[in-house]
């Protein structure tokens, strides 16, 4: 049995720990709710799930509700968190696993390379964030 994302729209309150960052990041995928996710980005923060194409604004909005659509919750362990003043590196591994809308089995994961940037509000927000750090992304379909 997979647990599937609630569509009812949503609000994650962000952090003022860079390490929990990732945390209020699942937290806002798992709602489903791409305008959640959203907020977890500074406006113009970047998303790379190409390997050297990093999109912002209505392309990064769009790459996200790709990944929403799956219907499937994100797991994410954080492995280093490095802070420098207001800027952090995290380094976290990430997995989305279950049985997507139409039936098929899923199993995408990887290792993000993730830079943060504290807000003048104290709130941490993404930069960048590159899911599939260096690596090409790993996915499965049944």
């Amino acid at each position: 049995m997979s647990r599937h994302l609630s569509t009812h729209p949503a609000s994650v309150p962000l952090t003022d720990s860079a390490a929990r960052h990732p945390s209020v990041f699942a937290r806002a995928f798992n709602t489903g709710d791409v305008a959640a996710v959203e907020q977890v980005y500074e406006p113009g923060g970047v998303l790379v799930t190409v390997p050297g194409q990093p999109v912002t604004g209505t392309a990064r909005r769009a790459a996200n509700q790709e990944f929403l659509d799956l219907g499937l919750p994100i797991e994410v362990r954080p492995r280093h968190v490095y802070v420098a003043d207001d800027i952090a590196l995290l380094i976290v591994d990430w997995t989305i696993n279950g049985t997507d809308r139409g039936g098929r089995p899923v199993h995408i994961e990887g290792t993000a390379t993730d830079v943060a940037r504290r807000g003048p509000d104290g709130r941490w927000r993404y930069v960048i964030d590159n899911p599939f750090g260096t690596a090409e992304p790993q996915v499965h379909h049944g």
